[in-house]
């Protein structure tokens, strides 16, 4: 029994590194914006986007450990050459317009908290993402541990917060009928919706699955096959209830009132210690800095798994995290607002997704590509339909981004 325990824990933590990407800083303004301008209105949209999460990154693990290969892999081997190269430049700019909403986010987070100029602070952001992914030297389990550590300092900043806010149970408990307020509400959901599914974690968690350990059997696949489910429930469950929190605290505190700018982090920041004090206002820039931390390491990591899975070529690490930190740092040198960039970056990567999920789906249920984990009807028609509503919603999220 005593060796039964961390024989089982082995197969958490892919999902968890995964997880962040739904709790970086686009989340955090997406979120408090939700709340300080329709209450608990659009928690409904929260937990939809979370559960089409869990269904997405479910199949991803599943075809990573069913196929010993990562998604941008068997794209390659599935899909013509022209088609395979398509893809993989559009996943570059993916990689690209990521990395700039996290290390923008992280700049952000060491200027709340210690006044460091915003460039600087993309520099130091970019070298910790370097450090973390060194981890990998030692193994994954050290890099996901990291990962799922800073996970745990952002749930705790914002469960921390949650519990000293008054919390209108049925105003909440409302919040979970589906409805809208207005366009400006349409507008908000879809970007809520729309950025939730980031295309760049669909192509990691594959990797983080793939190999991980021996499954010689379909009895064994299919063992495995639960352990990763339980991974995905737990890592995504976990990250909606931070999004949650996050709506929650704005609803309660920011909905309603004049306290001004909560469109921005900047804003967001002061509002809390405007509302609460200082200490509210640093774990919301503490649970910030760990967000961008993370997933810039996160989004990083995946770049590689892109450039190798599509063209089989790797470049050296640092390389990579050049090539993706430059942008953000000239957005942040020319004194872009960083918000406005936060929300370009999350247009870009709404022309991502179609090209991550569509695959996604069409590879999981062929019998040739997944054997006997091929996914069931059930699970290709909610999958078809989650893949529907995310891509329309982004669709309708980049016009109106362009159209006003």
């Amino acid at each position: 029994m005593q060796r039964a325990h961390p024989r089982r824990l082995r197969y958490f933590g892919p999902a968890f590194v995964a997880a962040i990407a739904y709790v970086d800083p686009g989340n955090f303004a997406t979120n408090f914006s939700a709340g300080a301008h329709f209450g608990y209105m659009l928690l409904w949209v929260i937990v939809g986007a979370n559960l089409i999460a869990m269904l997405v990154q479910m199949l991803s693990a599943k075809l990573g450990m069913a196929t010993g290969c990562n998604l941008p892999e068997v794209c390659r081997e599935r899909f013509p050459l022209p088609v395979t190269r398509l893809m993989w430049v559009q996943a570059e700019l993916v990689a690209i317009a990521t990395d700039l909403a996290e290390v923008i986010g992280g700049a952000i987070a060491l200027n709340l908290l210690f006044g460091i100029p915003l460039l600087l602070g993309g520099v130091i952001t970019g070298m910790v993402a370097f450090a973390l992914l060194g981890l990998q030297t030692r193994g994954y389990r050290p890099f996901e541990l990291a990962i799922a550590g800073l996970l745990g300092v952002i749930l705790l900043g914002f469960l921390t917060m949650v519990m000293r806010v008054r919390l209108d149970t049925g105003e909440a408990v409302a919040g979970l009928t589906p409805k809208f307020n207005g366009t400006d509400s349409v507008l908000l959901a879809t970007g809520i919706l729309g950025a939730t599914v980031m295309p760049h974690v669909i192509y990691l968690h594959s990797e983080l699955t793939q190999n991980r350990t021996p499954v010689p059997n379909a009895q064994a696949r299919r063992f495995v096959l639960r352990r990763l489910q339980i991974d995905v429930v737990a890592a995504m469950g976990l990250a909606g209830l931070v999004n949650a929190a996050m709506l929650i605290i704005a609803a309660a505190v920011f909905h309603g009132t004049a306290v001004p700018g909560t469109d921005t982090l900047v804003g967001v920041h002061a509002g809390l210690a405007r509302v609460f004090d200082q200490p509210a206002a640093f774990a919301f820039a503490l649970a910030l800095l760990a967000s961008g931390f993370a997933s810039s390491g996160v989004g990083t990591f995946a770049g590689q798994v892109v450039m190798q899975g599509f063209i089989q070529r790797r470049i050296p690490l640092l390389a990579r995290r050049l090539l993706t930190l430059l942008p953000a740092l000239i957005v942040l040198g020319l004194g872009i607002d960083p918000t406005q960039a936060l929300v370009l970056s999350q247009v870009v990567l709404s022309f991502g997704i179609p090209f991550a999920l569509v695959p996604l789906v069409l590879l999981t249920r062929s019998t040739d590509v997944m054997a006997e984990l091929v996914n069931r009807r059930t699970t290709t028609v909610l999958a078809g339909a989650a893949v529907a509503v995310v891509v329309v919603l982004n669709a309708v999220l980049i016009q109106q981004t362009f159209t006003g």
